[in-house]
């Protein structure tokens, strides 16, 4: 009740944004050490030089690093900075960043501001306490940071004072990777090389980076702070491992697109400010499906930039809420029984020189440079859908995929009417034609008729082309999406390679022939991998069933998933194209079982002490107040009714002995085999859990409101 009155009481804690004073199209980028700001800032030769580094993928010279460092360093503490922290992407999924100050003693009893190229290129944070997956031991601690030019600094603020934040990649003593952002740029390096052979055959031979594209939507729930420490569960585990599903959920779609609440709305702005102000590009924000939920998504950015910056996102939501008296939660299911969050990645690829290169135009049937890398993409997700699935196999997704909400962990693509009739009409002897946009008129005259796309969306499918781009919609909300970026970029370089190699071969150098090789090399592929095209309806009984028949893999789970990394030809594919090498392919397994095995037995853990301290506690009260009263109406003649009673003992005790298993299931001896002890957390930590819960659930709906420990889902989701 106190939290209820808390929230309902809310009042702001700081006075509201002067937004009037600097209009928001000023504030974009000026917090971060972009091009303008180098161009203005450094001498002509070392900005060019840093330029050709980001547009065509040249070589950094080390040579510039000092006169770069020195204007960053100026240009910082303009702004407020005393240090500068090399930001890195360790393995744990989150951001890290180490702080060093500007100042040094100058011998005279002052301090002079100092930042060498030497301190700007590299930096050096303890690499043994971080997840290696066997490549560092615990005694061998040296790792360093290395500036990541393509990836902008930035500054961070703080009421108290601001932070020069460099993005750098991470690596050990030995040089491997120990982050996610060295594969990513490994993985664009490879698909800008392959890309470019395809572009050559068909008369590109400009320089110029081919980068795949990403646009990262961020789905998140919020809800008061009040409640969120008043559950532990959310707090540690950032789920709630109970909870009794309200009266009202999701089921009017009340909520989607809504008006947005007012508290929730003043968030929204001044997080869309703080991300202007670093250089990213949000454009959507919206009410999402299920009460308290909410989305925020950006523009198009080279995918290392859109990594970064989704991280920064992430930070940003949870750091702005507190300000607002509320929780971000970025859990893929904070909350059972109402939609989930997604992190749906559009993906695609370009550069200045080509553009686009996943846009079809308006007849794609005749767009042949199109449909050769939109079937590089179709191969890539059918040869290679086990990495797919691995890549976005959590112990949190786990509770998302496969629910009417997300898609199913089935891995397939839908290409739309559209395009599937190009390729079978490619497939029966060529494409003649293509499917034509048409004109939608609503019947009301005062509404202008709109064009209409040739095709509709499938929300159901986990990769669907979504007019210029592939929209990879299973990925967890709460994940980097550099695992996701770093499988496409490699399985989409070899297709390329794949699909280059075959046409320079069938060309032997005379390009008179392309356009007959290129629908030789379309009906190959189309054959081949026809059977991971699904526009249907991905959450249907019989899209499982179909998709069994059509060998397509189900890994319903991580335990199930992870092994693909596991897979030689996993292996061969990171190391022939330079991304990972087989010891960092072996450690990210390690790691992310052990993630996968430690988040279960911490929900276990937190299981076991909430029904303990809170829910057992909870229910004896009011089992003990139900018999005092069935007692003293019995005293006075009253043949009272001890229905309630007995189910409330029957509960109760069902309770105490599913804790005690879930216990018992606990107390199994851990096996080195960190497959084998997936295998156990899914099979029978799980399920012992989900034992517990449905006691305690049930208790929720008998028990007394006022004795109830928790908040509840119907406090949590509808109390703003």
């Amino acid at each position: 009740m106190a939290a209820i009155s808390a929230v309902t009481n809310y009042k702001p804690s700081t006075p509201p944004l002067n937004f009037k004073e600097t209009p928001t199209q000023e504030l974009f980028c000026a917090n971060v050490f972009g091009p303008a700001v180098m161009k203005a800032r450094l001498p002509k030769p070392v900005y060019k030089s840093l330029i050709k580094v980001i547009e065509t993928g040249a070589k950094l010279d080390p040579s510039v690093a000092d006169i770069v460092a020195s204007a960053m360093k100026d240009w910082a503490i303009e702004k407020g900075a005393t240090h500068y922290a090399h930001v890195f992407y360790p393995l744990t999924g989150a951001t890290a960043e180490k702080h060093d100050s500007f100042l040094s003693p100058d011998g005279d009893g002052g301090a002079i501001a100092e930042f060498t190229g030497s301190q700007l290129i590299q930096g050096e944070p303890d690499g043994s306490s971080f997840p290696t997956g066997g490549i560092r031991q615990t005694f061998e601690a040296r790792g360093y940071t290395i500036w990541d030019v393509t990836s902008p600094a930035y500054i961070l603020e703080n009421p108290n004072g601001t932070t020069l934040c460099i993005p750098t990649a991470f690596v050990s003593w030995t040089g491997e990777a120990l982050d996610k952002k060295t594969p990513v740029l490994r993985s664009m390096q490879a698909l800008n090389k392959q890309a470019h052979r395809i572009l050559k055959l068909f008369g590109h031979d400009d320089e110029t980076f081919v980068s795949s594209t990403a646009g990262p939507e961020q789905e998140y729930f919020l809800i008061d702070r009040h409640f969120f420490f008043a559950r532990p569960d959310l707090l540690n585990a950032g789920r709630t491992l109970f909870g009794a599903a309200p009266p009202k959920g999701q089921e009017f779609d009340d909520h989607y697109f809504g008006a947005i609440p007012d508290r929730v709305l003043a968030f929204m702005l001044e997080v869309e400010r703080e991300l202007f102000k670093l250089g990213i590009p949000v454009k959507t924000r919206h009410n999402e499906v299920a009460p308290g939920q909410y989305e925020i998504a950006p523009v198009f950015e080279s995918s290392n930039l859109a990594t970064d910056h989704q991280q920064l996102v992430m930070i940003t939501l949870r750091k702005v809420a507190e300000k607002y008296g509320m929780a971000c939660l970025t859990h893929e299911k904070p909350f059972a029984g109402v939609n989930g969050s997604g992190k749906h990645v559009n993906f695609s690829m370009g550069s200045a020189a080509v553009g686009n290169l996943l846009d079809p135009g308006d007849t794609p049937h005749s767009n042949a440079q199109f449909l050769v890398f939109c079937a590089a993409v179709m191969r890539a997700v059918y040869k290679y859908q086990g990495l797919l699935r691995a890549v976005i196999a959590s112990a949190s997704n786990d509770h998302r995929l496969g629910a009417n909400e997300a898609p199913p962990a089935i891995i397939s693509i839908f290409l739309g009417d559209q395009l599937t009739d190009v390729f079978q009409q490619i497939k029966g002897g060529g494409a003649k034609s293509s499917i034509e946009k048409g004109t939608l008129t609503v019947g009301v005259d005062t509404l202008p008729p709109l064009p209409k796309d040739a095709g509709d969306r499938n929300r159901t499918s986990p990769f669907a082309f979504t007019g210029n781009r592939f929209e990879f919609r299973a990925v967890g909300s709460n994940q980097s999406i550099a695992g996701p970026l770093v499988a496409m970029n490699t399985i989409v370089a070899e297709s390329l390679d794949y699909c280059a190699t075959k046409l320079e071969e069938a060309t032997g150098g005379d390009l008179g022939k392309l356009n007959e090789c290129v629908q030789s090399l379309l009906t190959e592929v189309f054959n081949e991998c026809e059977s991971i095209i699904f526009n249907g309806n991905g959450y249907s009984e019989e899209w499982h069933q179909e998709a069994a028949n059509r060998g397509l893999l189900n890994n319903k789970t991580t335990a199930d998933a992870l092994p693909a990394l596991g897979d030689p030809a996993v292996a061969e594919l990171f190391e022939k194209y330079n991304v990972l090498t087989g010891r960092e392919l072996e450690s990210r397994l390690e790691t992310y079982l052990e993630q996968y095995c430690m988040t279960i037995q911490v929900e276990a853990n937190l299981t076991v002490e909430i029904a303990k301290t809170k829910i057992f506690p909870a229910a004896i009260r009011y089992q003990n107040e139900l018999a005092s009263t069935c007692a003293n109406l019995k005293l006075v003649g009253y043949d009272f009714d001890t229905d309630t009673l007995d189910k409330v003992t029957e509960l109760v005790k069902c309770l105490q002995d599913s804790v005690a298993n879930l216990e018992k299931t606990m107390a199994h001896e851990g096996s080195e085999d960190l497959q084998a002890e997936s295998r156990h957390m899914c099979d029978d930590v799980l399920p012992a859990m989900l034992e517990v819960r449905k006691f305690a659930d049930e208790l929720e709906t008998w028990v007394a409101d006022d004795i109830w420990p928790l908040p509840t889902y119907q406090e949590m989701l509808f109390i703003k």
